[in-house]
């Protein structure tokens, strides 16, 4: 008779760890594993601050919004605000999450859904 147990725990560091343990006829192992999640995954990675459509927000709030938070100049802002409106989202900023992480939360403030992928 076979037996599969698969616990996982999330830890305060957004660190997954979870462990598998496996009885078979005469066999008996045990795995761990640590997993980063996306939230975690070092600073030096780039990353996108991606914004996305919606009916609410005028091209106008958003322009202002990316030239305020993201320090774009106008043009930069304008062309992102038609690829956001025409495509339904766009890249508006590489960097590395804890440089993207101020100006996502800055840009959420205003009502427009963002997030870092």
């Amino acid at each position: 008779m076979l037996g599969l147990q698969i616990t996982n725990h999330v830890g305060s560091d957004a660190i997954i760890n979870f462990a598998v343990k496996y009885r078979g006829m005469s066999t008996e192992f045990d795995i761990e594993e640590e997993i980063q999640t996306n939230e975690d995954i070092g600073s030096e990675s780039v990353r996108d601050l991606m914004v996305y459509n919606d009916d609410f927000n005028t091209f106008d709030h958003v322009i202002d919004t990316l030239v305020k938070v993201c320090k774009h100049d106008i043009h930069q802002a304008e062309q992102c605000t038609f690829l956001i409106h025409y495509k339904g989202k766009c890249s508006v900023k590489k960097g590395a999450y804890e440089e993207l992480k101020p100006m996502r939360e800055g840009i959420t403030e205003a009502g427009i859904k963002a997030s870092i992928v």
